[in-house]
C-alpha cells in the first residue's frame, strides 16, 4: 500500500519542478494545505446532509405550506391487477405490439392503457412539496456559501489580479477563512454525491453525477496541491447562478409565474456571463497561460486543465438548454416545457377512467391532469436547473 501511495503521489507528476513534498509541511511559520486535512469533510458532509433533513422538515415544510404550496403528488393510476404486474415486471413503456394485447385482454383502448402507464409512471414522482423543501435547502446554502466567499475573496489580491494566485506558489501559507471555505464546499458536494440517489431523479442524472465527481476531484487535488486560491475563485463564480436558480424555481412552484420568469431570466443570463464569459477568460485563462508563464508545465497541469475542459463542455450544454427555452419562451410567448421535467404531461390525460373498446359503454368524466408540474432547468415555467 505504501508503494502505491508514493507512485500515485508522485512529485514530479503532482509539483512544479524542484518542489517536493517534505517542503510543503506545516511548520511554526507557515501552515499549508495537508491530504489529512480533507478527511473532515466526510464527518461533516454527514452533518450537513442532516441538517438539510431538519431544515427540510422543520423550516422548508412550514414555509411551502404557509405560502399554498402543492402537498400532493401526481394523479394515481386506477388499480389494475394486470397492467400492475407488466409494469413492475416487464416494461415501464410498453411497446406497440404490447398495448395492442393488453387492449385486447382489459377490453380498454389503446389510448386509456398508455394513460395508464403515465399516470403510473408519474406516480412515483415527488409531489411539488418535496420539489419545494430540496429547492429551499439548496437556495440557502448557496446563499451563505456564496456570501461568505465574497466576503472573503473581496478582501484578497487574487480577486482583482489572477496573476496573484501565483505569487509565491506553491509556498502559499493557507488562511482560515479559505481552508474553512474549501471543506465546507468539498463537504458538500459530497453530500450531493450520495444523496442524489435519493433526490428527485432528472433526466441528466448521469450528467450531474459527471459533474459532481469532476468537482469533488478538483476541489481534492486542487487543495492537496495548495492550487486553493484559484479554486476558491471556481467555486465562487459557480455558487452565483445557483441562487437564482433555486429562487426560480421556488417562486415557480409557488405559482409565482412573473416572478419565476423574471429570477429565471436573470439567472439565464447570469449563468452565461459567468460559465461562457469569466469562466474562460478568468479561470481558464489563469490556468492555461499565466500559471504556466510562472512555472512553466508540468503534468498535473495537463491533469486540473482537462478536468476544467470538462466543465466548460457542461456550461456550453447547459447555456444551450436555457437559451433553447428562453428562445421558445419568447418566440411562442409561452413557457417551454422542461426537456428534463421529472413529470410527463399529455394532453391525452383529460380523462382519468379508462374507455371501453365497446362504443355503447362510454363513460366520461372531468379529471385533470396532474402531471403539470416539473422540475429542472426550466420548472414548468421558464426555470432550469445546473451547476
Amino acid at each position: 500500500m505504501a508503494g502505491i501511495l508514493a507512485w500515485f503521489w508522485n512529485e514530479r507528476f503532482w509539483l512544479p519542478h524542484n518542489v517536493t513534498w517534505a517542503d510543503l509541511k506545516n511548520t511554526e511559520e507557515a501552515t499549508f494545505p495537508q491530504a489529512e486535512d480533507l478527511y473532515l469533510a466526510f464527518p461533516l458532509a454527514f452533518c450537513i446532509f442532516m441538517i438539510r433533513l431538519l431544515f427540510e422538515r422543520f423550516i422548508a415544510k412550514p414555509c411551502a405550506l404557509g405560502l399554498k404550496v402543492q402537498a400532493n403528488g401526481p394523479q394515481k393510476a386506477q388499480p389494475n391487477a394486470i397492467l400492475e404486474k407488466v409494469f413492475t415486471a416487464i416494461t415501464k413503456h410498453p411497446d406497440e405490439k404490447r398495448l395492442e394485447g393488453l387492449s385486447k385482454q382489459l377490453d380498454w383502448d389503446v389510448r386509456s392503457i398508455q394513460r395508464w402507464f403515465r399516470q403510473r409512471r408519474n406516480q412515483e414522482k415527488p409531489s411539488t412539496l418535496t420539489k419545494f423543501c430540496e429547492s429551499m435547502w439548496r437556495f440557502t446554502f448557496y446563499l451563505y456559501i456564496f456570501t461568505y466567499g465574497v466576503r472573503f475573496l473581496k478582501k484578497t489580491p487574487w480577486l482583482w489580479n489572477t496573476r496573484q494566485c501565483w505569487n509565491g506558489y506553491p509556498y502559499q501559507s493557507l488562511m482560515p477563512d479559505l481552508h474553512y471555505y474549501y471543506i465546507v464546499e468539498l463537504s458538500f458536494y459530497w453530500s450531493l454525491m450520495f444523496s442524489q440517489f435519493t433526490d428527485i431523479k432528472r433526466k441528466d442524472f448521469s450528467i450531474m453525477f459527471t459533474h459532481h465527481i469532476v468537482t469533488v476531484i478538483l476541489i481534492t487535488f486542487s487543495y492537496v496541491t495548495n492550487l486553493t486560491r484559484v479554486g476558491a475563485l471556481t467555486l465562487c463564480l459557480h455558487d452565483a447562478a445557483d441562487i437564482l436558480l433555486e429562487a426560480a424555481k421556488m417562486a415557480n412552484y409557488c405559482k409565482c409565474q412573473k416572478l419565476s420568469d423574471l429570477l429565471f431570466l436573470m439567472f439565464a443570463i447570469v449563468f452565461i456571463v459567468s460559465r461562457l464569459g469569466i469562466y474562460p477568460l478568468w479561470i481558464l485563462n489563469t490556468m492555461l497561460f499565466e500559471l504556466y508563464e510562472v512555472l512553466g508545465n508540468f503534468p498535473a497541469l495537463w491533469f486540473f486543465n482537462t478536468l476544467l475542459m470538462v466543465l466548460q463542455v457542461l456550461h456550453c450544454f447547459w447555456s444551450y438548454l436555457i437559451i433553447k427555452a428562453a428562445y421558445k419562451a419568447i418566440s411562442r410567448g409561452k413557457v417551454a416545457k422542461d426537456d428534463r421535467s421529472d413529470v410527463e404531461s399529455s394532453s391525452d390525460e383529460e380523462d382519468s377512467v379508462p374507455r371501453s373498446k365497446n362504443p355503447h359503454s362510454t363513460t366520461t368524466t372531468n379529471g385533470t391532469s396532474g402531471a403539470n408540474g416539473t422540475n429542472g432547468y426550466l420548472t414548468g415555467s421558464t426555470c432550469s436547473e445546473e451547476h
